[in-house]
């Protein structure tokens, strides 16, 4: 895995998924597989993007697709967790309000303001 110089500050956990193998592994279980350690076991953990910017960049993405579901709060819930502020989700959500639709932000204002004040 490539990583810069400055990567043991920026991500100094290490991210592990087991929710594929937990809700899939016997039904599809490649795809459970990829899931954990693909997805979150090997792309979650490249140091070459922070955490609370990997979050970021994840909410965006989801939002872009309209994807408003319990994924999407996942993701809300881990932002929060990586440091993501309140100003800083709203500020993100603002801006790409512009350029992948207003419905789309208010659906993840509504998630997100239930994330921020639990």
């Amino acid at each position: 895995m490539p990583q810069n110089e400055n990567s043991e500050n920026q991500n100094p956990q290490k991210i592990v998924q087991t929710a594929g193998r937990a809700a899939l592994g016997e039904f599809a279980p490649d795809f459970a597989r990829f899931n954990d350690d693909i997805l979150f076991g090997e792309n979650w953990n490249n140091h070459d993007i922070d955490l609370k910017t990997r979050c970021i960049i994840t909410v965006v993405a989801l939002m872009a697709q309209g994807i408003t579901d319990s994924s999407l709060k996942y993701h809300l819930e881990n932002a929060k967790k990586n440091g993501v502020t309140k100003n800083e989700i709203s500020a993100v959500v603002t801006h790409v309000a512009f350029y992948a639709g207003w419905p789309k932000a208010w659906s993840v204002f509504n998630l997100a303001k239930q994330v921020w004040t639990e």
